[in-house]
């Protein structure tokens, strides 16, 4: 029986890695976006709206009768302290990011426990664990989506339902360029030079790509990784070993 993954924020970045890296290994995908994209089952579902969030993702799991994977991917950034950060600004972040794996990770949950397994990876970030400047609402958010991933594992082992938060660092993607610009906008500063100092940065000396994410995802949701649960997995290139 052909395997069912469901990643939010499929469309671009790690996102679309991760579709293309489940459908490489004979998954259905489906793939809830805002954004339309032709690789695997595009739904378009705005993750701020829960019923519909909920409503796709239980239809999902009552068409299939299973659901084997959610990675909760869809996020976006913002830059700012906390007195540059508006209620809209911070309600848009938590939004998107903390409740948006919210509602599909309660989606998902039901097809999840009637069969008794299921795997869901939580896509945080290196500032799930340590803190940036100029980050306070996006950095707040990945904190939460790593507690998120400790209290839902607890809560549901016994169901056999692994959870666990995929911590990448700096991942060169279109949300990495678009935040660069960005910053470039606002500082005058040269993107290349930007660019530099940032891959110089990282302990190996580059960025990580989308595909080194999106492998060490599918490594998350697959068997091989039948006894991790309630961890939160860096793939940073080193850099918060520092």
């Amino acid at each position: 029986m052909q395997k069912i993954a469901i990643v939010t924020g499929g469309s671009a970045g790690i996102g679309l890695a991760t579709v293309k890296k489940f459908l490489d290994n004979d998954y259905l995908v489906y793939n809830l976006d805002i954004t339309p994209s032709i690789v695997g089952h595009f739904i378009k579902c705005d993750l701020r709206d829960g019923e519909q969030v909920m409503s796709h993702i239980e239809s999902i799991g009552e068409e299939h009768g299973r659901i084997d994977a959610l990675i909760c991917n869809a996020g976006i950034h913002f830059s700012g302290n906390i007195e540059d950060t508006s209620e809209e600004d911070f309600d848009r972040v938590f939004d998107i990011n903390v409740k948006g794996a919210y509602w599909s990770i309660k989606g998902a949950l039901p097809s999840m426990k009637s069969n008794q397994q299921g795997a869901i990876v939580i896509i945080g970030s290196d500032q799930s664990m340590i803190a940036k400047g100029n980050s306070f609402a996006y950095n707040l958010s990945k904190h939460a989506l790593a507690s998120m991933a400790k209290t839902t594992a607890l809560d549901y082992a016994s169901y056999n339902i692994r959870v666990n938060a995929l911590c990448p660092g700096t991942i060169e993607t279109p949300l990495y360029h678009k935040a660069i610009d960005n910053y470039c906008l606002r500082s005058g500063a040269n993107k290349a030079q930007v660019h530099s100092e940032e891959e110089a940065l990282q302990p190996l000396g580059r960025l990580g790509q989308p595909e080194e994410v999106a492998n060490f995802a599918y490594f998350l949701a697959s068997d091989e990784a039948g006894f991790i649960t309630g961890s939160l997995q860096t793939i940073d290139g080193g850099y918060t070993t520092q």
